[in-house]
């Protein structure tokens, strides 16, 4: 059977390792202690990440009026700006994400090295957003 470190099961699910650790507390998903390491089984990760995918928390994020579902949380790592465009590089978990987007809404995000936002992706499409 396969089974995934707490950490490793977080990344998956785009969550904290607190918030896996309150899950397993609450009996959300179970675990076990392998090699000294607290692993979830790989059936019940992936039946949890179903659960979320088909009946998200909308209500805590801006998504609930927003069309894209595709939502990863991350940091911007390079702005290149010049006098029309902005092309905003960003690292949301093992992803890079580009966008491309107007000058003044870059600046009007406020974006730039090191802060946080969220890539919404829609087709071809990547919306970038202040948390």
């Amino acid at each position: 059977m396969t089974t995934y470190r707490v950490a490793e099961a977080a990344e998956l699910l785009g969550v904290s390792d607190d918030t896996l650790r309150r899950w397993v507390d609450a009996g959300r998903l179970s675990a076990t202690i392998e090699g000294g390491r607290t692993v979830v089984p790989g059936r019940e990760l992936a039946a949890l990440a179903e659960s979320l995918a088909e009946h998200p928390d909308r209500e805590q994020t801006r998504a609930a009026a927003v069309s894209a579902r595709n939502r990863l949380s991350g940091i911007v790592t390079r702005v290149v700006r010049d006098t029309v465009m902005a092309q905003v590089d960003m690292v949301c978990g093992p992803y890079r994400m580009v966008s491309l987007m107007s000058a003044e809404a870059a600046d009007e995000l406020g974006l730039e090295p090191g802060v946080r936002a969220i890539a919404s992706v829609k087709s071809t499409n990547v919306v970038v957003e202040r948390p």
